[in-house]
């Protein structure tokens, strides 16, 4: 019936940028490459689909089915841009926040971004991070129990015995959000054979994402005009295999609605390894 009824939705028009056919391991260096190297051997491949509004369906959505939800927290952050105030005042709401949702027993925030908008420059040209417009997931079944092992090593292979979850905490800055909204992908309808490795290269270490093949039978979501009081929670891992969503592919998009002149998108993501015993 969900998925009748997301068919039913309202939707926009829009270019999402996939993996196109490489016949080498894709990768992004996180930093200034080295002379010679382009930061990217990726050339987005955009396909035009339809993004469906699902703000009629919001009450429903499930991190455990369709691998994203949405959510809604007051925070008493004044700045977003002070990270220490973020990471002092910010993380604990956070932490609250999943626990009650998921009953994890615990949550390790291990990072988070600030993204704003700076029309024509590329992540990593500009002061402030970009939106990533690119289909992804932040995370592998490799790399998601390794950053368990890298951040917390004392406790991993205890915690590696229960249900380890990673997931992304995605809220407007500024609101409502019209520019560069972010569109996630319902999880149920991505195989896993379309989730491609992907080296992320930093200077002291690699890791990996999922960039991801194209199929026209992904089925898109998206929640127009977010507020800062609302927030979507994304699955970038899951150690469970038993049916329920482990990944869900997500990407900044333009959406053909929004006006010249709407305010450029400003974005936190914060990203946690919550654990359950089981």
């Amino acid at each position: 019936m969900q998925n009748e009824k997301i068919e039913a939705l309202a939707f926009v028009k829009a270019d999402l940028n996939y993996l196109p056919p490489l016949h080498e391991r894709p990768r992004t260096y996180a930093y200034e490459p080295p002379n010679g190297e382009a930061k990217t051997n990726i050339v987005p491949e955009p396909h035009t689909l339809s993004v469906h509004n699902a703000r009629a369906i919001a009450e429903a959505l499930s991190l455990d089915v369709e691998g994203f939800d949405l959510v809604r927290q007051k925070s008493t952050v004044l700045d977003f841009y002070d990270d220490e105030e973020v990471k002092r005042v910010y993380y604990p709401e956070a932490e609250l926040l999943l626990k009650d949702i998921t009953g994890a027993s615990r949550v390790f925030i291990f990072d988070h971004t600030v993204r704003k908008r700076v029309a024509g420059s590329a992540d990593g040209i500009s002061v402030v991070r970009q939106p990533v417009g690119r289909v992804h997931v932040d995370h592998t079944a490799r790399s998601g129990p390794q950053r368990v092992r890298d951040l917390i090593p004392d406790d991993a292979e205890e915690l590696l015995k229960g249900r380890v979850q990673i997931i992304n905490l995605w809220r407007p800055i500024r609101g409502p959000l019209r520019d560069s909204p972010l569109a996630v992908c319902d999880a149920r309808t991505v195989k896993f054979d379309e989730l491609v490795p992907t080296d992320l290269i930093y200077q002291h270490r690699i890791g990996e994402t999922y960039s991801v093949k194209f199929n026209p039978e992904h089925r898109w979501l998206y929640v127009p005009e977010m507020t800062v009081d609302e927030i979507l929670l994304l699955k970038c891992f899951d150690s469970k295999t038993d049916g329920r969503a482990r990944f869900a592919p997500h990407t900044a998009f333009v959406d053909p609605t929004t006006s010249a002149d709407a305010v450029p998108r400003e974005s936190i993501e914060l990203r946690t390894l919550v654990f359950h015993p089981e």
